[in-house]
């Protein structure tokens, strides 16, 4: 879907791309404050719900759930150039049960192939200047492996706090930037 997204994105002006952008921003990091209850794993072998477990973990992702939601996440990102992370964590933490530390590791490596698939979408619009593209994309490599390895080691409470406002920091200007644009 992010191919999708990235391939309709000139159909919509900057601006409107920045502000949806926000509020999907937004939407994210308030879904970050809501305190997530562990429930304890009563599982049946069902269609559209996987098990899983990692170290001492263990969590049930019901797909029927987060299929759709993150096809439209992937959409959304592809359209306005992000690797959706910001949209799939509080997917897998809300949604899917995912602890935080396992969903902020679990995103970063989604990262690369959603990226990849948008960035395919707006090449073939002309949407891509390498002399831009190119140092960001490095860049952001070396910050994902940085940033995955850190918040394994955070606790989670920290980190779900932490990303909410990053997440809010980052609507507040992508909005002035829309409207003074």
């Amino acid at each position: 879907m992010a191919f999708v997204g990235g391939y309709l994105s000139s159909y919509l002006s900057g601006s409107v791309l920045k502000i949806i952008l926000s509020i999907f921003l937004v939407l994210a990091g308030f879904s970050m404050l809501i305190k997530v209850k562990e429930k304890p794993i009563k599982f049946k072998k069902k269609f559209g719900y996987w098990h899983r477990k990692f170290g001492d973990v263990e969590y049930v992702v019901n797909l029927w759930y987060t299929v759709p939601i993150t096809a439209l996440a992937g959409l959304v990102a592809g359209a306005v150039g992000i690797s959706c992370g910001s949209f799939k964590i509080p997917l897998m933490v809300l949604l899917c049960g995912v602890p935080m530390n396992i969903a902020v590791g679990t995103s970063s490596a989604m990262v690369a192939a959603t990226a990849i698939m948008g960035f395919l979408g707006h090449s073939l619009r002309g949407h891509f200047d390498p002399k831009f593209a190119i140092p960001l994309s490095i860049a952001a490599i070396f910050a994902g492996i940085f940033g995955g390895k850190l918040a394994i080691k955070t606790n989670p409470k920290h980190l779900k706090l932490i990303f909410a406002i990053t997440t809010f920091i980052a609507a507040i200007l992508m909005i002035f930037n829309a409207l003074l644009t």
